[in-house]
């Protein structure tokens, strides 16, 4: 099995080495790279050919969220993961919306890291219980920056049932539809087939356009 190739960006020395460090013995991954700001990570991207690039928010010249955004952008088959000191609902949000496929928090353990690792490269999404709260409030249409004067009625999201928002949920913490299904007590063609629902409900082509339609509704 392919090593998962990471490029790791952070404007802090002890952080980088502290995950290449943490990260040495596995057999699973490779260390590829290291940036101390998010352009030379995106520079380093052509020459290391990572899989996926953890990126620190704050950075100089270049952010994480600005870097990811780019990646997005101009190299399809890479991943960014944010990595993160921050537990704040703005920069989540904002990284979802630049194409980040996962958020970590820094005092993350080891297993995790290695799982969200694993989840994005295979191109899933990974928002991890510590942090998903936040995103399922916005991805639900209950962020406490939307408008009095604008009910839940006007909202796509709200057409969903309790269970589809429940395997939104679900989504949102970086479980795929085997997974749900298991912790559901479903088939996985149930859930498929709740999965394209939500889809024809909200009248969006996939779940990172839901992610969208959350964020424009707590900018409004």
């Amino acid at each position: 099995m392919a090593k998962i190739r990471v490029l790791v960006a952070d404007d802090h020395t002890v952080v980088r080495k502290g995950l290449r460090m943490l990260l040495a013995d596995e057999d699973s991954v490779e260390i590829v790279g290291e940036a101390a700001d998010g352009q030379e990570a995106l520079d380093k991207i052509p020459e290391t050919k990572p899989d996926v690039v953890i990126l620190d928010i704050s950075m100089p010249r270049l952010s994480g969220i600005e870097a990811a955004k780019a990646i997005a952008q101009q190299y399809s088959t890479v991943k960014a993961l944010i990595f993160s000191m921050h537990n704040n609902q703005d920069y989540i949000l904002k990284s979802v919306e630049s194409g980040a496929a996962g958020y970590l928090l820094k005092d993350t353990d080891k297993e995790e890291i290695l799982l969200a690792l694993q989840k994005v490269s295979q191109g899933d999404k990974y928002f991890p219980p510590t942090i998903s709260s936040v995103f399922v409030d916005a991805l639900l249409g209950r962020s406490r920056g939307r408008t009095a004067t604008r009910g839940n009625d006007d909202s796509p999201l709200s057409k969903l049932s309790r269970k589809e928002r429940q395997i939104l949920t679900m989504i949102a913490e970086g479980l795929n539809s085997r997974e749900i299904a298991e912790k559901l007590n479903l088939s996985i063609r149930t859930v498929t087939n709740h999965r394209a629902n939500m889809l024809r409900k909200t009248k969006v082509k996939n779940t990172v356009e839901l992610v969208r339609i959350a964020v424009e509704e707590k900018k409004s």
